[in-house]
């Protein structure tokens, strides 16, 4: 066994675990990382990574890797100017969805990719039938239909996602019900 390497006031050097980052609350990290503290902006990043990478998955499916990177990029270059600290959730919530919308979008020439996996335990035909529907709707239906299905976002944090107006988020659910309820029914016929 390797002895622990030390640093040069021969102590050992500093490592951090899950259990650390769970223990220290990102109340307490996220003022520290917005005053420069690098240590602290390394762990609070460390903490959302999972979180960022869930989100991701379902948007831009086989480009959530980019997504990710990209989101954590932006929340990194984001995260000094964060005015609400008690908003970190959502604020990091918005900014991944966006960042993955985005990524998939450029990197999938215009395409998002099908609806994500909304109901694991349900019938496989059925889920197959819903990608199949979805698939077929315009990007932003398709959108809008998977923040609120798959993220339960409400049109208010739809809207401050997309970089949209509210009325504009509510006409685009509207028409994108009717649509899937049209393209469903016409399929099951």
């Amino acid at each position: 066994m390797r002895p622990c390497p030390r640093a040069e006031s021969g102590r050992a050097p500093e490592v951090r675990t899950a259990n650390d980052l769970c223990a220290t609350s990102v109340g307490a990290l996220l003022p520290r990382a917005q005053a420069g503290d690098r240590q602290a902006m390394n762990d609070l990043l460390r903490h959302i990574t999972p979180f960022v990478g869930r989100l991701c998955l379902p948007i831009a499916r086989k480009h959530s890797c980019d997504a990710a990177q990209e989101a954590m990029l932006a929340i990194y270059r984001g995260i000094p100017g964060l005015r609400e600290p008690t908003a970190f959730y959502s604020w990091v919530r918005s900014v991944t969805v966006r960042e993955a919308i985005r990524t998939s979008k450029r990197l999938s020439q215009g395409v998002i990719e099908s609806l994500p996996e909304l109901a694991q335990d349900a019938n496989p035909l059925v889920a197959i039938d819903i990608r199949d529907v979805m698939d077929r709707l315009p990007e932003q239906h398709r959108e809008v239909l998977t923040l609120r299905a798959v993220y339960g976002m409400n049109e208010r944090e739809m809207a401050a996602t997309l970089a949209l107006p509210i009325g504009t988020v509510r006409s685009r659910l509207h028409r994108a019900r009717r649509k899937f309820q049209a393209a469903w029914t016409m399929g099951r016929a």
